[in-house]
């Protein structure tokens, strides 16, 4: 035990509240300490060499870009051949040959058959509506002289027996001179007669001239199609010969059975070429526009470029009716045709469930910034915290693709600005 001398010669021990005093006065350093600790994080204290007291705030800083941000919608659309149509037949008799559902017909095939006569698919716009070849008629008794076609001569000034095939027919009169009962053949015209001798050209069959006549040359043409196609070689195309359509088709469902009489419904087809039909709502149908650019995501996830080719013109019904308080189940639909230039970029697939990705709305050359820099301000509406860690104001816009339109006094360019972790 440590004894203090006091001066007087008499030696005393320490008082007994020593102890504690020295316990005191180290909880009361612990203390002081502390509390320059707390002064300064807060930054009310220490000289001007000291940096900034609190911590720098995380998360990234990145710049204010100018860039054009494109709003795209999705809707839902099936991919096909189109809507299946039934062709033209106007051959009459019994179905004694079908083809399978998916084949494709070119120019010069078959469709069907008929009473065992084929009918054949030709190219053009116009529709069969009489038969095409060559007719004769004999001549009256006054036609010895060449008076035929004309008519003269005969009593009551008529114009002959000659018979005219069809409203544009030219008799041309053949053995004149040769006494009663001389043949007059009556050549037909028109544009029928044009887009028959077309096709005929292109499968081969030439010797004549294509025009808008159907002259002899032409008969004998037709004679040697019909014999490379089995017929019987009459030269005569029978209204129920061929069918036109505007170019190959693929054939649809039969609406008829082999050894069954041929209907007009015998027989449906599409294009060849796929295509997409969206069921687009009409009060929100504005893209929808002829020319319009769109993407289609095919149902293995790849995307490829559409147009839009068509726009319905009558609204349908909402599939779910309306309820029992009269409001409807959803909105009325219209619907769209998308086209696809590239089918190879289809693949194999046929048909399936697909999304129409669209351009809903574009702002260009507009400040953007990502959607993650935008922090909610206390006086209301958005800003962006800038590098120092202050705030400006800003007016937002388009949101798209992650990003959204920015604006403002205090926004430009190249700016940094912080998205928080």
């Amino acid at each position: 035990m440590t004894r203090i001398d006091d001066g007087s010669g008499t030696v005393s021990e320490p008082p007994r509240g020593g102890r504690g005093r020295r316990t005191a006065l180290i909880a009361l350093a612990v203390v002081v300490v502390a509390a320059v600790a707390v002064v300064g994080a807060l930054g009310l204290g220490g000289g001007e060499d000291e940096g900034p007291g609190a911590p720098p705030r995380a998360g990234s800083l990145v710049p204010v870009t100018r860039a054009t941000l494109t709003e795209r919608t999705e809707v839902d659309g099936q991919l096909g051949y189109g809507t299946e149509i039934p062709l033209p037949v106007k051959a009459t008799g019994t179905v004694t040959g079908l083809p399978e559902a998916g084949t494709t017909v070119e120019r010069g095939d078959t469709l069907l058959r008929v009473d065992d006569r084929p009918v054949v698919l030709l190219y053009g716009s116009l529709p069969m509506y009489r038969d095409l070849g060559l007719t004769t008629a004999a001549s009256g008794a006054g036609a010895a002289d060449g008076e035929a076609a004309s008519g003269e001569g005969k009593p009551d000034g008529g114009t002959g027996d000659t018979a005219a095939a069809g409203p544009a027919a030219t008799p041309t009169p053949t053995g004149a001179g040769t006494g009663a009962g001389a043949a007059t053949v009556t050549e037909l015209k028109g544009m029928d007669v044009l887009q028959f001798e077309t096709n005929l050209a292109a499968l081969g069959h030439t010797g004549f001239t294509v025009d808008e006549t159907f002259t002899a040359k032409t008969a004998d043409a037709v004679e040697r199609w019909q014999k490379s196609l089995g017929m019987p070689e009459t030269g005569t195309v029978g209204i129920g010969d061929v069918i036109y359509s505007a170019g190959k088709v693929r054939i649809g469902r039969p609406g008829v059975r082999l050894g069954e009489a041929v209907t007009e419904n015998a027989l449906t087809y599409t294009g060849t070429a796929r295509k997409v039909v969206v069921n687009a709502s009409a009060a929100d149908a504005s893209w929808a526009v002829r020319g319009t650019a769109v993407r289609v995501r095919l149902p293995d996830g790849r995307t490829v470029r559409g147009e839009v080719a068509s726009v319905g013109r009558q609204a349908s019904a909402p599939e779910g009716g309306s309820g029992e308080d009269g409001a409807e189940q959803g909105g009325a639909t219209v619907p769209v045709t998308v086209t696809i230039k590239d089918q190879k970029s289809v693949g194999r697939l046929e048909s399936g469930p697909v999304t129409v990705e669209y351009v809903g709305r574009e702002a260009k050359d507009v400040l953007t910034v990502p959607v993650a820099a935008l922090v909610a301000l206390a006086e209301g509406g958005h800003g962006l915290e800038t590098a120092d860690g202050g705030f400006i104001a800003v007016k937002t816009g388009l949101f798209a693709d992650g990003k959204v339109e920015v604006s403002g006094s205090a926004v430009r360019a190249g700016l940094k600005v912080r998205i928080p972790e």
